[in-house]
């Protein structure tokens, strides 16, 4: 975008080109921050719905995740954004208790969404509907032992637990207590996939032989400091977009493989003309005004 800023010294394609980048841009942004600038949940009727697609959306009743349960703990809470469907936060909880019933650890948990869900200025294409939510992998020694301060939750970082320019994992921070959470979330029948790093899949498909519940694991870019769990359409939610359902296999084939390939590590070709963003579904406008 700053090269767009410079562009009155380039041929007049490439300025029309910049100046509609330009505008987009600030267009996409105005209307995050609408979104973000909302502090309070709306319902738009007796039960949650979520609305649109999960990167194109909002959440009508949504319900806050309390910052601190058995086996979790939430983090960055001036982001604001610890909001969900009752689905997304319910799995939350007892996926927490789970986790503290097994003595696996305290897990940190990241983003959910906004409180009426939305595009967001930073950080996310999803996390629109209220049913995704980040879980860090870090396992906190001090988390386990107290609660932690406001401060010590916005400071604190997401350690990767991939190594640095390599694709291996760095086993000073990955430990079974990942695989086991993993392991619980993705037996889970509200979960409908699970996005980590391609390096953390192969290690599962390495250890795991193939196990069945590997299909909602689904390698995706970065995701080495937390994974993302998106729970699927809750029922009689009508407004909610499905995604493609997800193939029988447990995905440790040919297709994992391609993450590992010089094609996958490339970034995808930009296109040549400005696009503009879809628009936000009718009831989401009613939503947020």
């Amino acid at each position: 975008m700053k090269a767009c800023y410079q562009s009155f010294i380039t041929p007049k394609k490439n300025q029309y080109i910049c100046l509609m980048l330009i505008m987009l841009w600030h267009s996409s942004s105005w209307a995050a921050t609408s979104w973000s600038l909302v502090t309070t949940p709306k319902a738009l009727g007796s039960t949650a719905q979520s609305i649109g697609s999960y990167t194109n959306g909002c959440i009508s009743g949504a319900s806050a995740l309390p910052i601190n349960g058995a086996g979790y703990q939430l983090m960055r809470l001036s982001r604001q954004r610890m909001y969900g469907h009752p689905v997304l936060t319910h799995f939350i909880q007892q996926l927490g208790e789970r986790v503290a019933q097994e003595k696996i650890g305290v897990l940190l948990i990241g983003d959910l969404g906004q409180p009426r869900g939305g595009p967001t200025l930073t950080g996310h294409r999803s996390h629109q509907t209220g049913l995704d939510v980040d879980i860090w992998f870090l396992h906190s020694q001090q988390a386990q032992e107290r609660l932690l301060s406001s401060a010590e939750r916005e400071t604190m970082q997401a350690a990767s637990v991939v190594k640095t320019h390599s694709a291996e994992l760095n086993l000073a921070q990955w430990t079974v207590r990942q695989e086991k959470v993993l392991h619980i979330a993705a037996q889970m029948p509200e979960v409908e996939r699970i996005f980590v790093n391609p390096v953390i899949k192969r290690e599962l498909c390495k250890r795991y032989n193939a196990a069945q519940w590997l299909r909602k694991i689904r390698p995706w870019w970065k995701h080495d400091d937390h994974f993302h769990v998106r729970i699927a359409c809750p029922a009689n939610n009508t407004h909610c977009e499905k995604q493609a359902p997800l193939p029988m296999d447990s995905g440790c084939d040919a297709g994992l493989a391609w993450w590992f390939s010089a094609e996958a590590s490339k970034p995808a070709a930009k296109a040549q003309q400005p696009s503009l963003p879809p628009p936000l579904p009718l009831l989401c406008k009613e939503l947020l005004h």
